[in-house]
């Protein structure tokens, strides 16, 4: 039901604060009830170690400086032994309405209605842990600035001594990794907005085909390359 009503649109109001989630969800009854979603913003010098990690990284400080969020940065999280998203211990929740579930109706519309604002702004997390994504790259910045000053450039090779490696990749892109496996959770999107009205039994056969694409992925991604053949 938390999902119909998040379709329904009885999320009336959804207030982002510092570590804080406020909403307003439209019930049985004519006054909408109140709901609070608290996350616990990590501190300080945890912060700073995430940072120390995330400098490190120079994928990851290249997406964050242009303002995207890298695919796997809860593992810049993990280096520094803490998690991005909370665990329960760290998640306060609370409903004005009289159900004494965990997670009442209400609650799961409010969730489907953040997970939908977590894809469109992923920094979203990042503020309700404590962190801007302003912050972030002002310290990411200036530590690529810091590093790039001191840093000493040797002079590039003449091309006409590479021109029979000049269409092959470097040494240095061996460094970067590339994950491709299927989703954690199964069908994130179908579950998110349910059975399409137009199309009757739509999820189940959609459900195939996301099968057959993800499995074609993960093999395309992990098979071995086959060597070019030479041009005659």
């Amino acid at each position: 039901r938390g999902r119909r009503y998040a379709r329904q649109g009885q999320v009336l109001s959804l207030v982002e604060e510092k570590g804080k989630i406020t909403a307003k969800v439209q019930g049985s009854r004519s006054t909408p009830y109140k709901i609070t979603i608290e996350l616990q913003p990590l501190a300080e010098k945890d912060w700073e170690r995430v940072l120390e990690v995330l400098a490190e990284r120079p994928l990851f400080v290249a997406q964050l400086l242009a303002g995207e969020m890298p695919q796997n940065i809860e593992e810049a999280f993990a280096a520094a032994k803490l998690d991005l998203f909370p665990g329960r211990k760290e998640l306060k929740q609370s409903c004005s309405c009289p159900d004494y579930a965990d997670v009442c109706k209400h609650l799961a519309a409010v969730h489907y209605i953040l997970a939908e604002r977590f894809d469109e702004d992923p920094f979203l997390l990042f503020r309700l842990r404590g962190k801007s994504q302003d912050e972030v790259v002002a310290v990411l910045g200036a530590a690529a600035e810091a590093a790039s000053e001191g840093a000493e450039y040797a002079p590039a090779p003449p091309l006409s001594g590479s021109m029979n490696r000049f269409w092959q990749m470097g040494e240095a892109f061996n460094q970067f990794s590339l994950r491709v496996a299927a989703p954690e959770v199964a069908y994130p999107v179908l579950e998110r907005l349910g059975e399409p009205d137009f199309v009757p039994d739509g999820s189940r056969w959609l459900a195939k085909v996301y099968d057959v694409v993800t499995e074609t992925a993960v093999k395309l991604a992990y098979s071995e390359e086959k060597e070019a053949e030479e041009p005659e």
